[in-house]
């Protein structure tokens, strides 16, 4: 801290020294040395929110990396490398949050404004998907009496239901993959700032998964792979 600093300080303050210690509480020092005590606490809680601005800006930009990635494994259906970025994904959103709570206590002892964090969560909901609105899988059932002899039957299926089939199944599970990229790169675009929204979102994202799992096991059910 420069001396002129300090001086232009003193200069600014009207009380005496024992008005000071008074008013701050105890204090071994003279008024000079309170004030450069006070200054320097000040910095270090400047620096303390200029580290939490950074955590919530790598958690951004983490975010958005493995939203990609995500869609690179759900293509490769790699499933246990997508539960591990999740669980990187919740770790990482834990620091913002943690980082928040850092600032919003430093912004308080400041006597600032709201800072990072502080304001009320933006009341957005994160998007959801049920399974009620992916394409119904068709069913295989027929009226064997259409039908002269199974052969027919057999030839038939064969011929219609297994593509519509196949194209059932590959679109649920398309548009499963898709919601879940979609969940995680909302909530990392504000750098899981927002906790309600982030923390809805990444719990969709693993309610995503958990689904994108289930049209697999269905696709292999009746498909065989």
């Amino acid at each position: 801290m420069a001396g002129n600093r300090i001086e232009d300080l003193l200069d600014a303050v009207t009380l005496s020294g024992a008005q000071l210690r008074r008013a701050v509480g105890r204090f071994e020092g003279g008024t000079a040395d309170m004030l450069r005590s006070s200054v320097a606490t000040a910095e270090r809680a400047f620096a303390e929110l200029d580290v939490c601005d950074e955590v919530i800006d790598a958690a951004g930009a983490h975010g958005e990396k493995a939203a990609e990635r995500l869609r690179g494994m759900l293509e490769r259906e790699a499933r246990e490398e997508i539960a591990a970025e999740l669980d990187a994904l919740d770790e990482a959103a834990e620091g913002v949050w943690q980082a928040l709570a850092t600032s919003r206590l430093l912004n308080r002892v400041l006597g600032r404004g709201a800072g990072a964090g502080e304001e009320d969560n933006s009341g957005v909901e994160a998007p959801r998907l049920v399974e009620a609105v992916l394409p119904a899988v068709p069913s295989a059932d027929h009226d064997e009496d259409d039908y002269d002899d199974l052969l027919a039957m057999a030839a038939d299926r064969e011929a219609e239901f297994l593509p519509k089939l196949e194209t059932a199944h590959r679109e649920r599970a398309s548009q499963v993959a898709a919601h879940l990229v979609t969940v995680v790169r909302g909530a990392a675009k504000t750098g899981f700032a927002d906790e309600r929204f982030a923390r809805g979102s990444l719990a969709e994202a693993r309610a995503a998964h958990v689904l994108w799992l289930r049209c697999l096991a269905e696709r292999r059910r009746d498909l065989g792979r």
